[in-house]
């Protein structure tokens, strides 16, 4: 249950990560460096939910 618990939270962050980079980017004088560093969240976050989700 706790991976479950895990995986969720992560999806859930992941979410809001796509949400904030959109609102980012549609912002004007939007921060490139600030969107290339969500988006290396993001794919961090996109990584960690698939080596988990083989786990499970």
């Amino acid at each position: 249950m706790a991976l479950e618990a895990r995986i969720e939270e992560l999806v859930a962050r992941h979410k809001t990560l796509d949400k904030a980079i959109d609102d980012e980017i549609r912002r004007p004088g939007s921060d490139d460096q600030r969107v290339a560093a969500m988006k290396r969240e993001k794919l961090r976050l996109k990584d960690e939910i698939t080596l988990l989700g083989a786990g499970v």
